[in-house]
């Protein structure tokens, strides 16, 4: 059996974790073992938070929506309701941003589904 000597790879290996665990506290930017530990918790809270950030923007939009459309007489589910039925394709990303920053718009949009 010939002998396969693993330096390089493994040199290589604790490189990458401790490149990505730059600038953690204490040991778990310097020592590998806790510096691997920190990594892999970081990149399940990264994931986490990629999914929770979609949640948190389309709970934003309903608000916004909602605040909006109750000021021209409507509630959001009333609102969504005529949206649906009039077929207008506008999603809730579009109609916040009409509800915040062009109002004029939105209260056209609103009247038209009315």
């Amino acid at each position: 059996m010939v002998r396969v000597k693993s330096g390089i790879t493994t040199h290589r290996r604790h490189k990458k974790v401790l490149g990505q665990a730059k600038g953690y506290w204490m040991t778990r930017h310097k020592q590998f073992k806790k510096a691997k530990e920190a990594v892999l918790h970081a990149g399940e809270y990264a994931f986490a938070g990629r999914r929770a950030r979609k949640r948190d923007f389309r709970r934003l939009w309903t608000i916004r929506i909602n605040a909006a459309v109750r000021q021209l007489g409507l509630n959001y589910s009333g609102f969504f309701r005529l949206l649906k039925a009039k077929k207008v394709g506008l999603d809730r990303k579009i109609l916040s941003e009409l509800a915040l920053n062009y109002p004029k718009i939105f209260a056209k949009v609103v009247e038209k589904v009315k």
